[in-house]
C-alpha cells in the first residue's frame, strides 16, 4: 500500500504535468507534430496505471493526511514566460517517472522497465520542445536566406552578400563542395567577416569543423551528411543547425534530433541542384501544418513562384539563383522579402 500510494501520487503529478507541456505545444508553440507527440506520452502514462491491481491506487490515496500537501518551494508560484512554465513542467514529468519506475518495481520489473522508457522518451521531448521556442526566437526574423556559391553568383561573394543585405536578405550559407579544406576555411572567414559587417547570419553547409573554426552561426545537413548529434558535438551547443528534409518522417526526425530549423523541398526544379524527385508545394503545405519548428522552403523559388509557395504555408525561403544570379541582387532580395509574410 506504500508503494501504491507513492504511485498514485506520482501517476497524477505526471498527468498534469504532460498536460501542461501539452498545452504549451499546441497553444503557444502552434505545434502539431510535439502535441501529439505529448499526447501519447501521457497515453501511455494511463495504459501503463492499469497495469496494477484494480483499485490499488484509489484505495492508497491519503489526501486529507499527506504532509507535502503543505510544503512548497521558494519558487513554486513564479512563472516568468509560457516557455517557462513548460521547462518546470518537463521537469515535474520526469522526476514523477523516475518515482514511478523505482515503485513500480515492486508491483514487476515489466512495470518499471516500460516507465523507465518513458522517462528516455520524456527527456528526448525535453530537448527538442525547448529548441523549437528557443529556435523561434533566434529566428523571428530571419526570413530570407541565400545560399551561395561562387561558380553561381554573377559578381564577387563580398558585393552580393552586401547588395543582398541591403535588399533583406537574413541569411546566408556558404555552399561550396569541392574547394580543399585550406581554401573553404579561408574562404568562411572571409564570409564571416562580411555578415557580420551587414548584420546578418551565416551557415556553413556540411561542415561542422569549418563552422566551428569561422565562427559561424550555424551548420546545414543535408540527409546524407552526418547526424545533428554528431553536428553538435562538433560545434557545440550555441550553433544552429539546419537540416534538409524531404519528406514528413524526415522532418519529424529533425525535430527530435535536436534541428534548430529545416530546409524543406525541393518545391521546384532548381537551376542549381539536381534532384530525383519533387515533393512540392504538397509537402511545403504538410510540413508547414506539422510543426512550428522554423522552416525555409526551398528548390527553384524566385521572384515568379514564391507567391505560391507562401500561399502554400511557407513564411521563409531558401533561395540560390533568385539572387546570386540576379543583376541586382538587392532588388532581387526585396521583391522576395516583399512576398514573405512578416
Amino acid at each position: 500500500m506504500d508503494a501504491a500510494r507513492v504511485l498514485d501520487a506520482s501517476f497524477n503529478r505526471a498527468r498534469e504535468a504532460a498536460r501542461v507541456i501539452e498545452d504549451y505545444c499546441r497553444f503557444a508553440l502552434d505545434d502539431r507534430f510535439l502535441t501529439e507527440q505529448v499526447k501519447e506520452l501521457r497515453h501511455a502514462l494511463a495504459t501503463a496505471a492499469r497495469k496494477l491491481p484494480p483499485n490499488a491506487l484509489l484505495a492508497a490515496r491519503e489526501t486529507l493526511r499527506d504532509v507535502g500537501t503543505t510544503a512548497t518551494a521558494g519558487g513554486e508560484y513564479e512563472r516568468t514566460s509560457p516557455a517557462h512554465v513548460a521547462v518546470v513542467n518537463l521537469k515535474r514529468l520526469q522526476e514523477s517517472l523516475r518515482s514511478l519506475e523505482e515503485f513500480g518495481k515492486v508491483f514487476g520489473p515489466e512495470l518499471g522497465r516500460e516507465l523507465e522508457a518513458l522517462r528516455y522518451r520524456a527527456y528526448t521531448l525535453e530537448r527538442a520542445i525547448a529548441l523549437a521556442g528557443t529556435s523561434r526566437e533566434r529566428l523571428r526574423d530571419a526570413r530570407l536566406y541565400v545560399l551561395l556559391t561562387r561558380a553561381q553568383c554573377v559578381a564577387s561573394l563580398d558585393w552580393t552578400i552586401r547588395e543582398a543585405a541591403r535588399g533583406g536578405a537574413d541569411v546566408f550559407q556558404l555552399r561550396e563542395k569541392i574547394l580543399p579544406d585550406r581554401e573553404l576555411l579561408a574562404l568562411a572567414h572571409d564570409v564571416r567577416r562580411w555578415t557580420r559587417e551587414t548584420g546578418t547570419l551565416f551557415v556553413v553547409n556540411d561542415r561542422a569543423d569549418i563552422a566551428r573554426l569561422c565562427e559561424a552561426d550555424g551548420i546545414h545537413l543535408g540527409q546524407d551528411d552526418m547526424s545533428v548529434k554528431d553536428a553538435r558535438r562538433i560545434a557545440g551547443p550555441d550553433l544552429l543547425i539546419g537540416v534538409s528534409s524531404h519528406s514528413v518522417e524526415q522532418l519529424r526526425a529533425a525535430v527530435l534530433d535536436g534541428a534548430d530549423y529545416a530546409g524543406i523541398g525541393p518545391t521546384f526544379p532548381s537551376q542549381t541542384k539536381v534532384f530525383d524527385r519533387f515533393p512540392g508545394l504538397d509537402f511545403v503545405r504538410a510540413a508547414t501544418a506539422e510543426s512550428a519548428l522554423p522552416m525555409y522552403a526551398l528548390g527553384g523559388i524566385g521572384a515568379a513562384n514564391v507567391a505560391r509557395v507562401v500561399a502554400a504555408g511557407a513564411t521563409r525561403v531558401a533561395v540560390s539563383a533568385a539572387i546570386c544570379a540576379a543583376d541586382d541582387p538587392e532588388q532581387a532580395a526585396r521583391l522576395l522579402k516583399a512576398a514573405l509574410p512578416r
